[in-house]
């Protein structure tokens, strides 16, 4: 399913020579945030004021990015296109849009000189659409790729991916940008897309411990990542909302593997407009489902590219 819930929309922006594009998520208004950083190399911007104990409550856009810190830049443009339409946080003086935002790191593919800056938010942003949200090789998973932990040269294409649950009336919806060092997994458990040998095998099945090889071109810490966030149109807390994310962890676990590795920077985020009641637990599994299945359709939905191999989905 490539609809957003009720009110949400996205947008994409990418730069197809560069590999590198960031995506915003616009939320409608009152949506309560949360979100949850499991990767111990996360590059960010406005994560705090999602915790729990803090007072904002209401969050207008979250921005997924490439171009390492240097795309966090991007926020800037999000932020102007808000602040045109008058969406924000009201203060005496002025509206301030509240935009938290994330990273992946795709500098070693296409060019490490172009990133995603403030324009490039703001066109995302232009771009943003409620319903037939483009996947795959799109946005900020353009640059992504997976399968890192045997070597770059091993590594396949990641990308953009979404998937959707329905329960009555709850409808949420995992969104995920797939640049993980370690493999993607299907349902069964097998691997999907990852590290390859050099005669095109999956390295994962002759070492399943997936022991990360040290060499020239080995992973390098803080140059992986998998972001998430899940949109529902559940009624939610921010407590809840930031338990959901937490939960969204999950499903990242069952798609990834090794995932939250000291070479990763994952981060989920949880979005809730609050126009449906709904179990903090129905929520949260629908989610965490979600968040798998999206993972899947990311690397699924990848096109190849020379030395970057994507799953072919006729096999």
């Amino acid at each position: 399913m490539n609809d957003c819930p009720p009110g949400f929309r996205i947008g994409h922006w990418h730069n197809a020579a560069a590999l590198t594009g960031c995506t915003v998520i616009l939320c409608p208004p009152s949506t309560v945030g949360g979100c949850d950083v499991r990767g111990s190399s996360p590059g960010s911007r406005e994560l705090a004021l999602l915790a729990s104990d803090k007072s904002m409550q209401q969050v207008n856009a979250v921005l997924l990015t490439g171009g390492s810190a240097f795309g966090l830049s991007s926020a800037d443009g999000v932020v102007r296109y808000l602040e045109e339409r008058q969406i924000g946080y009201e203060t005496p003086w002025a509206i301030v849009p509240i935009v938290p935002a994330a990273v992946i790191f795709d500098l070693n593919v296409g060019s490490p000189t172009v990133r995603p800056d403030a324009g490039a938010g703001y066109s995302a942003c232009l771009d943003a659409r409620g319903e037939n949200v483009p996947v795959g090789s799109v946005g900020a998973g353009i640059g992504a790729t997976v399968g890192k932990w045997a070597g770059i040269e091993s590594r396949m294409r990641g990308g953009f991916g979404m998937a959707g649950l329905q329960h009555e009336g709850l409808k949420v919806l995992a969104v995920a940008v797939v640049n993980a060092v370690g493999d993607v997994l299907d349902e069964s458990g097998g691997i999907l897309a990852g590290a390859r040998t050099s005669d095109g095998r999956w390295a994962g099945d002759t070492d399943p411990v997936r022991r990360f090889h040290f060499s020239r071109t080995s992973p390098l810490p803080r140059t992986n990542t998998t972001l998430v966030a899940i949109l529902t149109n559940a009624r939610l807390t921010k407590v809840d909302a930031n338990r959901c994310a937490q939960r969204a962890h999950d499903g990242m676990a069952r798609a990834i593997r090794p995932v939250h590795t000291s070479y990763d920077g994952d981060i989920a985020f949880a979005l809730a407009s609050g126009s449906e009641e709904a179990s903090l637990e129905l929520v949260a599994e629908l989610g965490a489902e979600a968040t798998s299945q999206s993972i899947r359709d990311a690397v699924r939905r990848a096109s190849a590219l020379p030395g970057l191999p994507a799953v072919d989905i006729n096999r």
